[in-house]
């Protein structure tokens, strides 16, 4: 859009800073983008540079994929007939494309292929093999100093294994613990106050109410629409701290002697999509104050026991479900796992929905990849990746089915992105371009 001069511009307030933050003891709260941080060109024109309103990538790879029967759907294009697993997704059919046909070239190996997901090195399994950066490192290395986390690595029952690597092929550990990671983005001070702080979250008591004062005071320096996406904001704050004082809880409580094995907390490998559940809420809090613009998450299913999901019958772990052999009774409980997945994709893909950032909302501004590094579980076959790509601004509601027989390079994909994120990127590991069929808006 092109601005002409038409004489002096008096602006009635200044924008708020977008590095501001609500400070208590031992407490640093980040605040959502609100549209008085914007200048005031930027409110009353939609402006498409990174720093006004910034884009982010998630990237979530299951490491056992899901059932390739009830993934893919019939038919390409936008008519597509939705698969049992997508019907799950169908409020946000035009938020998402699935992508079918596609791999990374010379990436086998089997389990071993799960660390690169996100890097597209060859031969995982390999005794002579190195890594090489992920993409959001890449990422991170050329905007991270724009957040105060250049990136965000997180795991289910990691054991270690990590999706974000380095240039020089070191992995990055993932945080698995959801309450570190809470602690991580809103906990800041001498060890002494951050430690009084966490004895205050533990006894019931929000961070929020060492900031009241101050929030109080924005609240009356800004407009009404950012008055209700601080609300918003803050009971969502208030609902993961309840979530995860809950969980927190259990630690203290004696167990009932029974004879019967009893479920443990959140600490618990057991209790997987629990703590799935509040790894997408603070990915979305994350990227709801802006304090990074890059999250991968592991979801370490190989390393995950029985789960246990009220409700669901589930009796072998997610390994040996995996391992089906066509069983049907394996079969059926790997569905409810799978069924899970997309239940809490669908619940991810609301809550970013439901906030506005400068006139979008904030899955306009995240793009989420959503995938494996395992076609088909069963056969470890590392080609045919169950593909789900959503969000960020672009032309979704298709599926884009590629040659089963010769698959398509996943890496495309992953230029794509970094051209969203602003980089002006051709090539990224082994693409060949950008992606075939996928237009932004």
């Amino acid at each position: 859009m092109n601005m002409q001069y038409r004489g002096p511009f008096i602006a009635t307030r200044q924008p708020l800073s977008r590095r501001r933050f609500l400070r208590g003891v031992g407490v640093v709260v980040s605040l959502p983008l609100l549209e008085a941080m914007l200048p005031a060109t930027v409110r009353a024109a939609s402006s498409r540079t990174p720093d006004a309103r910034p884009r982010r990538m998630f990237g979530i790879c299951n490491n056992l994929g899901l059932r390739p029967d009830l993934f893919f759907p019939a038919g390409t294009g936008r008519d597509y007939e939705a698969s049992p697993y997508l019907k799950l997704l169908d409020a946000h059919r035009n938020d998402f494309t699935v992508i079918s046909g596609v791999s990374h070239p010379n990436v086998d190996g089997g389990h071993p292929a799960d660390i690169s997901f996100l890097t597209a090195a060859p031969h995982p399994a390999s005794s002579s093999f190195r890594n090489t950066i992920s993409l959001d490192q890449y990422i991170a290395e050329r905007i991270g100093t724009l957040t105060r986390f250049p990136s965000l690595t997180l795991a289910i029952n990691g054991a270690a294994r990590s999706l974000s690597w380095t240039g020089t092929g070191v992995a990055i550990p993932p945080e698995e613990q959801a309450s570190d990671v809470f602690n991580q983005l809103f906990l800041q001070g001498t060890p002494e106050q951050v430690e009084a702080q966490i004895h205050r979250l533990d006894t019931g008591r929000s961070i929020l109410d060492a900031v009241g004062a101050q929030a109080k005071d924005l609240e009356r320096d800004i407009g009404a629409r950012d008055r209700g996406r601080l609300d918003q904001y803050f009971t969502s704050v208030r609902d993961l701290e309840r979530r995860l004082q809950e969980s927190r809880e259990w630690e203290r409580k004696p167990k009932p002697v029974v004879n019967y094995t009893v479920p443990g907390d959140l600490n618990n490998p057991a209790q997987y999509m629990d703590k799935l559940k509040a790894m997408y809420d603070l990915t979305r809090l994350a990227f709801e104050t802006d304090s990074t613009r890059a999250v991968t998450l592991m979801l370490n299913s190989v390393a995950t026991p029985v789960v246990t999901i009220p409700g669901e019958t589930i009796t072998d772990s997610y390994h040996n479900l995996s391992h089906h052999g066509k069983a049907d009774e394996k079969l059926g409980q790997l569905k409810v796992l799978d069924e899970w997945h997309m239940k809490l994709l669908a619940r991810l893909f609301d809550d970013l929905k439901a906030v506005n950032e400068g006139g979008e909302s904030l899955l306009d501004r995240t793009m989420i990849l959503y995938g494996s590094n395992l076609g088909d579980a069963n056969a470890h076959s590392t080609v045919n990746l169950p593909t789900l790509f959503a969000g960020g601004g672009f032309l979704h509601g298709q599926h884009l089915g590629f040659d089963r027989a010769q698959n398509y390079p996943l890496p495309n994909l992953f230029v794509s992105m970094l051209q969203r994120m602003g980089l002006e990127e051709g090539k990224f590991a082994s693409s060949t371009g950008t992606m075939r069929g996928l237009e932004m808006t």
